[in-house]
């Protein structure tokens, strides 16, 4: 079989939509938590696909205003402004029928005649695509990709039989990628339920006979105590060491965590940051370094994205990292900030962007239960947190075997049978 040829963007067949820039794009004002059509941010594409823990909406009247950038079923979605190369694959798993891009976005739709949707979206997802990606962007405070620019990266286009088992063995990957999200999703929701029915509801083992008594913010049951967050388990901040100097973060082997790390992942556990930073940068900056299993959380711009490290390591001044203790065990203390998210960012302040200060967390109200109920619920948590952890790495070990198999399978010289 003839190699395939190589196309560039410019000549594929497939158009490259930009989104709406006009007058009619919506204010900020005009989004809600749920709605008729979901708008993109940066947040809802990923480097793994679409990610909706971050949704925001507009109405029918403002999606009709609009005249470019609306989704059909099978088109890509790939970020071209701030992070750029991001995609994800609008397919019938997306329980949204309507859906936007922002204006640091593009949609690329296929002639499915010729161009398999599930092969491209393989593609811009390669490290072939990346690496021309880094040598057209532009922009060094945001950076950018335009779409002249875009149209010249070039990629290998067989027929579409070779589309098609090309796609298949790499999709297979993805499928069972998706089907672990849906295992560690039910998991998280067995947590954070559990979580609400005993602490937020009171429905806990033996409350039927439990008494309850006044407190200055309302009645709780008798042996629980109100305290305030600083007097119920430590908190520290973080730091940045200079990006100008390359000694603090040559040959670096230190997480240090920054909020994109955890909404790009929005996973309960995280184990590797995007960027490591060195010891050198640690002593020369004020991030502090943490153990293993305490939650962190964004505390400025996008506050309340909550994870737990499972290695030693470091944030950048945006969280508050919170370390877990006898009294407030783990799991209980990461349910509790989930369970307050709209707490932290009440209280938060600033007119560049929004921030919740240590000094303010501190003083926040902590409803502490008697241990043997916190010990109880971190018994029965452990092993689903032990499964939900084991299922994300299993992840990691896939999608890490897919995307050596994609520089491989993809290149020029790999050729497949037809099927017959």
């Amino acid at each position: 079989m003839s190699s395939p040829k190589l196309v560039s963007f410019g000549e594929a067949p497939f158009e490259i939509i930009d989104g709406d820039r006009g007058k009619n794009y919506p204010q900020r004002s005009e989004f809600t938590e749920a709605g008729h059509c979901l708008f993109l941010s940066a947040t809802n594409v990923t480097k793994s696909g679409f990610s909706f823990s971050e949704s925001q909406f507009i109405d029918p009247k403002r999606d009709a205003a609009l005249n470019k950038g609306k989704l059909q079923r099978e088109d890509i979605v790939l970020t071209t402004r701030g992070t750029i190369g991001n995609s994800a694959y609008y397919n019938q798993a997306v329980p949204y029928s309507h859906l936007r891009i922002n204006s640091g976005m593009v949609i690329l739709r296929c002639d499915r005649s010729k161009l398999l949707p599930a092969y491209l979206y393989h593609f811009v997802r390669s490290p072939d695509f990346f690496t021309q990606v880094n040598g057209l962007r532009s922009g060094v405070a945001q950076p950018q990709l335009p779409i002249r620019d875009m149209r010249r990266i070039r990629f290998h286009l067989p027929d579409l039989p070779t589309q098609r088992k090309i796609a298949g063995i790499l999709s297979a990957y993805d499928d069972l990628i998706e089907n672990n999200l849906r295992r560690i999703k039910i998991l998280e929701e067995m947590a954070q339920s559990l979580y609400r029915e005993w602490f937020v509801h009171f429905r806990f083992p033996g409350h039927e006979s439990a008494k309850f008594v006044d407190s200055e913010l309302g009645q709780i049951p008798e042996g629980w105590h109100w305290k305030k967050v600083g007097d119920a388990f430590e908190i520290l901040g973080g730091g940045t060491p200079s990006t100008a100097n390359e000694e603090y973060w040559a040959d670096g082997d230190i997480q240090w965590y920054s909020p994109r790390d955890l909404t790009a992942e929005s996973t309960m556990f995280i184990e590797k940051s995007a960027v490591q930073i060195n010891e050198l940068g640690l002593k020369k900056s004020s991030a502090k370094m943490f153990p293993a299993y305490s939650v962190m959380l964004t505390s400025r711009a996008t506050i309340g994205a909550i994870a737990i490290n499972t290695v030693p390591s470091c944030t950048n001044q945006g969280f508050i990292t919170c370390l877990p203790n006898a009294k407030v065990p783990l799991y209980f203390l990461h349910q509790w900030l989930k369970a307050n998210v709209e707490t932290f960012i009440l209280h938060a302040s600033g007119s560049t962007f929004k921030e919740i200060s240590k000094g303010v967390f501190k003083g926040l109200d902590f409803l502490l239960p008697v241990a043997g109920l916190v010990q109880r619920y971190q018994q029965s948590i452990s092993p689903v947190a032990d499964q939900l952890l084991t299922l994300q790495r299993l992840n990691q070990n896939l999608r890490r075997t897919r995307d050596l198999l994609l520089p491989k399978i993809l290149c020029p010289n790999h050729s497949f049978k037809k099927s017959k």
